[in-house]
């Protein structure tokens, strides 16, 4: 008869041996044990990383009477992973699960998940050139569009023409606004002719105030005070020029 719970504590020993740092026991009874699983580093030295754990049963791995019992397993932790990425892993492991049901399979399982991590590694150099060059070709259009400008088709110059088109009915609105305005406003010599009082108004103005206009007189100055020349003493006086009473 076969002794499977010596195979149980005998068949940690090859994922310990490969993953000497990243091996921890998590229970004896029932035999439980977690291993960090690291991919290789990727082009910017960026690596993916999860960590499961496995449980085995009493019946696992005895093909004989339990041919369909596999051991339990979860990952409980991850890095740099995206939530797709967790479930491909989890589809990998149950089918690579029950591929190997009746045998051990916790080294087989490990050694997918390791290709898995690498493999997604890949996946993101690969999606980071997609993305470069995505951004490239949307840089050359940006510029292609940028000298060549918007291609003209029926639909946008209609609404090119419709735009333009109202545009300039309000500037012609505003020019007879302000040429109508300019038309209402009178000048001085129309103020007189329709309004004869304006030529009059002043006079008026002093009838009406009498004696009660102020004047102030320090705006004038004595004709005494003004260094008036006597016309006849100037050099250039012409007694017979234009303007002289003098007869010839």
């Amino acid at each position: 008869m076969t002794d499977y719970s010596e195979e149980q504590r005998n068949e940690p020993e090859a994922p310990e041996s490969v993953y000497p740092g990243s091996f921890t026991v998590s229970s004896e009874n029932p035999p439980s044990f977690a291993i960090t699983v690291t991919s290789e580093a990727g082009e910017n030295d960026e690596t993916v990383q999860t960590a499961l754990e496995f449980t085995f049963s009493e019946k696992y791995p005895d093909e004989e009477k339990y041919p369909d019992e596999a051991p339990l397993y979860e990952i409980f932790s991850q890095e740099n992973l995206e939530d797709n990425d967790v479930i491909d892993i989890l589809k990998l492991l149950a089918l690579q699960a029950e591929e190997n049901l009746g045998v051990v399979m916790i080294f087989t399982l490990m050694t997918a998940v390791q290709e898995k991590l690498n493999e997604i590694v890949d996946q993101i150099k690969t999606r980071r050139e997609e993305e470069k060059k995505l951004k490239e070709k949307e840089a050359e259009e940006a510029e292609k569009q940028l000298f060549h400008g918007t291609p003209v088709t029926i639909e946008n110059f209609l609404c090119w023409k419709a735009k333009f088109d109202a545009e300039l009915l309000e500037i012609k609105k505003k020019r007879m606004k302000e040429e109508q305005a300019g038309k209402n406003k009178l000048s001085g010599k129309q103020l007189f002719e329709t309004d004869h009082n304006l030529d009059t108004s002043d006079i008026q103005f002093l009838k009406d105030a009498g004696n009660n206009v102020e004047v102030d007189e320090s705006l004038f100055q004595e004709l005494d005070d003004l260094e008036l020349e006597d016309v006849e003493d100037h050099p250039d006086y012409n007694p017979a020029g234009p303007g002289s009473n003098s007869e010839d």
